[in-house]
């Protein structure tokens, strides 16, 4: 039987445990609070902020330069979509809060909800009223806030079959004067994969190029524009740009034909 020293022996280890962890704690939220490069608006979004920082850089070896957004007012960030790490690399890079445009299907999963409302992410319903995504959006930028998006729409990567990019992009562009901000992503390990590249640690890089203007350029033309920065580098896969081909009265397949 257990006499009364053994009783206070486990009483002080228990006290000692519980002294580490709170001390453990504090030292996290204070290393968190360190890493945070965007105000969110809330303490502990700010911290998650940090956190997120913190395991994109160090987990991820992620490499980049802060995106050139401006101090203030709307903006656009672009970039190629290779897998689900990709949100996390964005909001690692950027001095200011990003509310990204999100599949309504991606939006809804219980578990992730309530933290992609508190941080402003807007719900696309790809079938039944992609509209009201729209406007959100315009809405967001002309109160000067920052939306991201993947403008070719899902996960595509550089050995797939070249995709035209979203129109949307060009369309809020040139409705509210914010410029695109386009960004590639490379350096992922599991490409394709959605929640378990996360977790696959990879060599992270984020290129970020010059700001595009697209008021006054068709949508076309601003497409053009914004998939050259977004694609595989090298000349030779400018020729496989589509709303090239477009603009020169060609088709894709004869495009194709024509390499």
């Amino acid at each position: 039987m257990p006499n009364r020293f053994d009783h206070f022996l486990m009483f002080l280890t228990l006290v000692a445990g519980v002294i580490l962890l709170a001390w453990l704690w504090h030292r996290l939220m204070r290393v968190c609070e360190a890493a945070n490069g965007a105000d969110w608006g809330g303490r502990w979004l700010n911290r998650l902020d940090g956190l997120n920082r913190i395991f994109c850089r160090r987990f991820h070896r992620m490499v980049y330069e802060p995106l050139n957004l401006p101090a203030a007012g709307g903006a656009l960030v672009a970039s190629n979509h290779v897998s689900g790490l990709d949100p996390l690399l964005l909001i690692a890079a950027s001095p200011r809060p990003l509310r990204f445009l999100i599949a309504r299907e991606e939006y809804d999963r219980w578990w992730l909800r309530w933290l992609l409302r508190r941080i402003g992410c807007i719900p696309v319903e790809r079938t039944r009223n992609p509209r009201s995504a729209f406007e959100a959006a315009r809405k967001a930028l002309k109160h000067g806030e920052v939306v991201a998006l993947f403008p070719h729409g899902r996960i595509h990567l550089d050995h797939h079959e070249p995709l035209p990019l979203k129109r949307g992009i060009a369309l809020l562009s040139s409705l509210t004067g914010a410029p695109i901000h386009p960004v590639r992503i490379e350096g992922i390990r599991a490409q394709g994969l959605t929640v378990a590249a996360v977790f696959v640690p990879s060599r992270a890089c984020l290129l970020s190029f010059a700001p595009l203007h697209c008021a006054g350029l068709e949508d076309e033309h601003c497409l053009e524009e914004l998939w050259d920065r977004l694609a595989l580098s090298g000349e030779e896969r400018r020729h496989d740009n589509p709303h090239r081909r477009r603009r020169n009265g060609k088709s894709p397949d004869d495009g194709k034909t024509a390499q």
